[in-house]
């Protein structure tokens, strides 16, 4: 499928004067740039999944590195191990991006989810003055009340030769509309701005200096300065967890560092440090 631009503040839709339209006429002016990272920005009013839409372009050869594909609403949108949510139209930023780093080995893609975690802190920290804490691997968390929130989250996906990163973020979301009690929304962790347009300009130009800098370093974490940046961001480092494993395994450890791979680093009470590079991590208490 062809997205189509079709975002027009006239549509009978926007009711909801709280949750303008995007304007992706600004979007493109702002973003769209020569020798830039993002080469096309397309916004849809509603789809299933814009992961599953870009990954489909991206296999159809109608994308390229550099296209953002942005819903105003998803409706079966899809987090880590195919777990569904939704939200209503407008509440926040859905949108996936595809990015070809094939001047980077591909044992180093994992830390794609890793670098877009501390660009959306990072823009969300300029454009709406909140912090947003990562907890490993891709949730995006807030405070509300004094109490750690999931706010949004990434899902990462293969593409081809490329890999299709998506973001959801609930931006505007009330609390009557949290769809459990321990999520959460910019605007209830005390945002400056739910504007959503500087707010997803502040995101992917934070995204673009990121993988920039990674890019340019060959991937290398370290040199790029993306692990210590992560390190400094994350929510889970110093904690208790539960590593909740393929397998039906389970492992309970204090996460103690990020390495050079993006996996989570545990120390055991069995006096090893194993290392997670993929599963469920619970905040067993904090750090």
């Amino acid at each position: 499928m062809t997205p189509r631009d079709d975002s027009g503040p006239s549509d009978s839709r926007w009711s909801d004067l709280d949750r303008p339209p995007l304007n992706v006429t600004a979007l493109r002016r702002g973003l769209v740039r020569e020798g830039g990272l993002w080469r096309r920005v397309d916004v849809v009013q509603r789809t299933g999944s814009t992961n599953s839409d870009l990954v489909a372009l991206a296999a159809e050869g109608k994308a390229d590195e550099g296209a953002v594909l942005v819903a105003e609403e998803q409706t079966a949108a899809r987090g880590r191990l195919d777990r569904q949510w939704s939200a209503p139209a407008r509440s926040g930023l859905f949108f996936s991006v595809l990015l070809r780093p094939v001047d980077v080995p591909v044992a180093r893609w994992g830390w794609l989810p890793l670098i877009t975690g501390v660009a959306v802190a990072t823009g969300l920290a300029r454009a709406a003055g909140v912090d947003t804490a990562l907890k490993w691997p891709n949730d995006l968390l807030v405070t509300v009340g004094g109490e750690e929130r999931k706010a949004g989250g990434i899902l990462a996906e293969r593409a081809g030769d490329g890999v299709v990163v998506g973001v959801g973020i609930n931006v505007s979301l009330r609390a009557e509309e949290l769809p459990v009690p321990r999520a959460g929304s910019l605007a209830l962790a005390g945002a400056v701005s739910t504007d959503r347009d500087p707010l997803l300009r502040g995101v992917l130009r934070a995204l673009e200096d990121w993988y920039g800098r990674w890019r340019s370093a060959g991937g290398d974490p370290a040199v790029s300065g993306l692990q210590e940046a992560y390190a400094a961001g994350c929510a889970t480092l110093g904690r208790v967890v539960r590593a909740e494993l393929p397998g039906d395994r389970s492992l309970v450890g204090e996460a103690v560092a990020v390495d050079g791979d993006g996996r989570l680093v545990l120390a055991t009470e069995a006096g090893v440090q194993e290392p997670v590079g993929a599963g469920d991590i619970v905040h067993l208490r904090p750090a």
